[in-house]
């Protein structure tokens, strides 16, 4: 394998290559995630098409800033961070639209955007690789300790997520690293934290901001548990 291509569970991304862009307001696919899609418009119609003949793999991207809401359909700025996504399932539709579920693969960074192209609808780029270190359990062993004591016990497990992940903390096959990717789309959101976890390639920062988030949202939890929750509104709930 060459030095422009990461393998991440048998799923091959070769960055010597463009690859699509489809940015949106904000960071909807983190590392693990699977997130459904439903492609309708022209640009990305004929983004998912290609994919599908290629490798079958798309970055999402952030717009910065305001501006994508006077220039959608042109070119408004996007933030450096990317999260490249493969498609793991999808359906045709028979008007030309597509559903698919798009599984994060790995962090990238936006090194050259493609220019304006007359055989391209979509936006491309040319990315590089962000946080591919190999990492050993033992080196993660405190912030699995502190994930299992943290959902385990005390205000965080009235969160609905919380159970599942536990599940998953105490099943020794699973990485850590994903523990924490796990945590990241299910329990916060964020969006400016979620995108420094997305920009971020260095696991160990990535676990402190996590950390940090889990102690804030625990403090929440217990002061409102404080405010007699059985008294409030029909519908409200922990998440």
């Amino acid at each position: 394998m060459s030095e422009d291509e990461v393998q991440d569970n048998a799923v091959h991304v070769n960055f010597g290559k463009p690859m699509p862009l489809f940015p949106l307001d904000s960071v909807t696919l983190l590392p693990q995630q699977v997130l459904p899609l439903h492609i309708f418009e022209p640009r990305y119609r004929e983004m998912v098409a290609r994919a599908l003949d290629g490798p079958g793999q798309i970055a999402m991207a952030v717009f910065q800033g305001d501006r994508w809401k006077q220039e959608y359909h042109g070119r408004p700025p996007i933030r450096p961070a990317v999260c490249v996504g493969h498609i793991c399932h999808h359906e045709s539709l028979a008007d030309g639209r597509y559903n698919l579920w798009l599984q994060g693969v790995c962090r990238a960074r936006i090194v050259r955007e493609l220019p304006p192209s007359d055989d391209r609808l979509f936006r491309a780029a040319i990315l590089a690789p962000v946080g591919i270190d190999d990492i050993e359990p033992e080196q993660l062993q405190e912030v699995r300790d502190y994930l299992d004591r943290a959902l385990s016990d005390g205000p965080l497990t009235r969160m609905k997520a919380s159970a599942p992940i536990l599940e998953y903390i105490q099943k020794d096959e699973v990485p850590t690293t994903a523990l924490l990717e796990l945590v990241s789309f299910t329990m916060l959101s964020d969006q400016q934290l979620r995108y420094r976890l997305l920009a971020e390639g260095d696991v160990h920062i990535r676990a402190r901001l996590i950390e940090s988030e889990l102690d804030r949202l625990g403090d929440l939890i217990r002061r409102a548990a404080a405010q007699r929750p059985e008294d409030w509104p029909k519908g409200c709930s922990w998440n």
